[in-house]
């Protein structure tokens, strides 16, 4: 082993500094309702915070412990299927990426591609399934997500040609946003994000998006923002109406409960939890790392064998597929969510 780097039983719920993205659409509930302090050097509000990402261009770097100043990326490298579990062994990189997208305006309609559609389409396309759960939402927020009943192929390819928001609203299903709902948007699914909405995205590591329709907005230097609409009509899995939205429990029983947030999907597995008092688990019975996500309150991870991590509301550890038995204690009175994402 090499000296910079920890043996596999010392490994700790690693931390990650948050990176902030500015975006056009960018909103206040970060500072607002996680009480972040953000950057304050000008320009477009914060509409994203990559809180784990092992990209290029945005490499997450350990935040405390004797592993800081580490990026996964690194990690990933030096510890392989220690760190990530058996099913990955053969990737060059950490699967997912998790985000919180904080949207003071409407987010453009959007499409991601998958596999099949990537390889069509080309020029660096990465296949992106992804899943959002509401932390937050603003009164009158709104999800738009997957096309409805009425929608063909022909009448959306010629509504995307302008930009009347209201005529392409009525191509989508359009659900009121609630906190602790869920959407599963697999690759090929029209949606956009509406105005008020603080979540956490669960989603494949990529960065693939191609842009439908800005609803008429202008960027910041005044001009309409590029639109994919050839890639993205590609990309569009026509035949998929299905509703996207779990509905998150809203009875008040005073326990522990699991709700499975999606049951079947090869990228990841979400479970809700909402905790009361002591939550025991295992990595090792995934046989994969775990990413706990606090969703509006804090929370305590203690391992089994070593390692502790307090998160507070919005923040979000990964915990290595070697880490084992832990548990995660509320820090406060009442229920407690939390997030949890395997592989």
């Amino acid at each position: 082993m090499n000296g910079d780097f920890l043996p596999a039983a010392e490994l700790y719920p690693l931390k990650f500094t948050p990176v902030y993205q500015r975006r056009i659409w960018g909103g206040e509930q970060i500072r607002d309702i996680l009480r972040r302090d953000l950057p304050e050097d000008g320009g477009d509000p914060i509409g994203e915070s990559w809180e784990i990402s092992d990209r290029k261009d945005v490499n997450s770097v350990v935040a405390e412990g004797p592993l800081a100043g580490r990026t996964l990326g690194e990690l990933v490298s030096h510890y392989r299927e220690t760190l990530l579990g058996r099913r990955c062994r053969n990737f060059s990189r950490f699967p997912l990426l998790v985000k919180l997208i904080d949207a003071g305006e409407r987010l453009s309609l959007q499409v991601h591609p998958d596999a099949a559609a990537s390889a069509r389409i080309g020029n660096g396309a990465e296949p992106k399934t992804e899943m959002w759960y509401i932390i937050s939402a603003r009164r009158g927020a709104k999800i738009f997500a997957g096309l409805n009943q009425r929608a063909t192929r022909i009448k959306l390819s010629e509504l995307l040609q302008k930009a009347d928001a209201p005529v392409l609203e009525a191509q989508l299903q359009i659900y009121d946003s609630l906190p602790r709902d869920a959407y599963y948007i697999p690759a090929g699914t029209v949606h956009a994000i509406g105005a008020g909405n603080l979540l956490l995205e669960i989603q494949q590591n990529s960065d693939t998006t191609y842009r439908l329709s800005d609803w008429g907005r202008l960027g910041s230097d005044g001009k309409p923002r590029q639109l994919h609409i050839a890639q993205g009509t590609s990309a569009i899995d026509f035949t998929n109406r299905v509703s996207p939205r779990i509905a998150g429990a809203v009875n008040k029983m005073r326990h522990n409960r699991k709700f499975e947030v999606i049951t079947v999907c090869p990228y990841f597995q979400v479970s809700d939890l909402r905790l009361t008092s002591t939550w025991s688990d295992c990595t090792l019975s995934d046989a994969s790392f775990h990413i706990l996500s606090a969703i509006d309150a804090p929370v305590r991870i203690a391992g089994k064998n070593s390692g502790n991590a307090e998160l507070e509301a919005g923040e979000s550890a990964l915990l290595p597929a070697c880490f084992g038995e832990y548990t995660i204690e509320p820090v406060m009175a009442g229920e407690s969510t939390v997030v949890k994402t395997t592989l």
